[in-house]
């Protein structure tokens, strides 16, 4: 019953991912991990001994400690990559909202030039219209 759930488990994370991926709901390069994730729980699920050979051979009592510290290891580096990944965000916003500034100033310093210019009394025998 065990391995029917760990496949029907593993089959329905890799449907919510190409779902997601189809959608464009979920970006490729963070596809790529839950797909590897799945592919595991799919082999552990149709091999469950895999696991307790990993369970033996790295020194674990019962193989829910070694999913457990796989799955806490997994949530680590998930939410530190999360954590560079916003502050790439960041630094990308500042930088884009420092180059609006300047951009806005330039327009708003253009536009300025632009009144003036049309303020300026314009001389019909001249024929210019500036």
């Amino acid at each position: 019953m065990m391995v029917l759930g760990a496949i029907l488990l593993a089959v329905a994370l890799v449907v919510a991912v190409v779902t997601m991926l189809l959608r464009r709901q979920l970006r490729e390069k963070y596809a790529v991990l839950w797909l590897i994730i799945g592919a595991a729980v799919l082999i552990l699920g149709i091999f469950p001994q895999l696991l307790m050979w990993a369970t033996v051979s790295l020194g674990f009592q019962l193989p829910a400690n070694l999913l457990f510290t796989l799955a806490i290891l997994l949530l680590l580096g998930v939410a530190l990559h999360l954590s560079w990944e916003q502050s790439q965000a960041e630094e990308e916003i500042r930088r884009l909202a420092e180059e609006v500034a300047v951009l806005r100033e330039g327009v708003e310093r253009l536009q300025g030039s632009v009144d003036a210019g049309s303020a300026a009394p314009t001389d019909p025998a001249d024929g210019s219209d500036r």
